[in-house]
């Protein structure tokens, strides 16, 4: 009997320690929520750039080039990123594993936010020369980092916390972000071209939506702490 009670008693604790583990769907809602937020909110801070890097990247950070030589310039500038989202995917992937995927998704998100914002506060090449577009490159590779470390964090995190039979639901979460963000992004840019002439849109219009990203980073934070 005592034999016997022992095996129930080890069973019933196992199966009390396997209901602990699972995660209630409010939280896996939550946390599928603040997936999908954080990846729209990285998505439209990298295709800002991409849509700015079109139209005003070029004569702002490379004017004394010719037309073509800056808008080659100006694209090169964006493909930084995409150097730069590898090394971020596994830096970031690796401190997940260490001190949690929370934790390094709130950096990654600061990373690209800050990077942003100051994008939009970067003077261009007539006040202060050949920094600009070497702190252009700086801050956009900063972009490609944070983007690499949210992409596969946010998606990791959706899935590990999803409800029993419900990853590839709760995982889809993050994959709503780029075209969020996309939209958002261009959404916002066509919306300044209508609203402000070609010398107001070259001085200052552009910066509004980098400048915007502090705010909708501040959004992030919030769903995410």
């Amino acid at each position: 009997m005592t034999v016997r009670d022992n095996r129930m008693t080890s069973t019933a604790t196992l199966n009390e320690n396997d209901d602990t583990q699972t995660p209630p769907t409010n939280s896996a809602t939550r946390v599928a929520t603040a997936s999908f937020i954080g990846t729209a909110i990285e998505f439209y801070d990298f295709y800002v750039y991409a849509t700015a890097a079109a139209l005003v990247i070029g004569p702002v950070f490379f004017p004394q080039t010719s037309g073509t030589a800056q808008m080659l310039s100006s694209f090169l500038t964006f493909g930084i990123a995409f150097l730069a989202r590898p090394l971020g995917s596994a830096l970031f992937g690796h401190f997940g594993d260490r001190i949690g995927r929370k934790s390094t998704l709130v950096a990654s998100l600061l990373l690209m936010g800050v990077c942003t914002t100051l994008i939009g506060v970067l003077p261009g090449y007539a006040t202060i020369g050949a920094w600009a577009p070497i702190i252009l490159c700086l801050l956009r590779f900063g972009q490609g980092l944070g983007l690499g470390g949210e992409w596969g964090g946010a998606a990791l995190l959706a899935t590990e916390n999803a409800p029993k039979g419900k990853r590839a639901w709760f995982g889809m979460f993050p994959q709503l972000g780029p075209s969020i963000g996309f939209l958002a992004a261009n959404g916002l840019f066509l919306a300044l071209a209508l609203t402000l002439d070609d010398e107001q849109f070259r001085d200052w219009g552009w910066r509004i939506p980098f400048l915007l990203s502090a705010a909708l980073v501040m959004v992030g934070l919030y769903v995410r702490l």
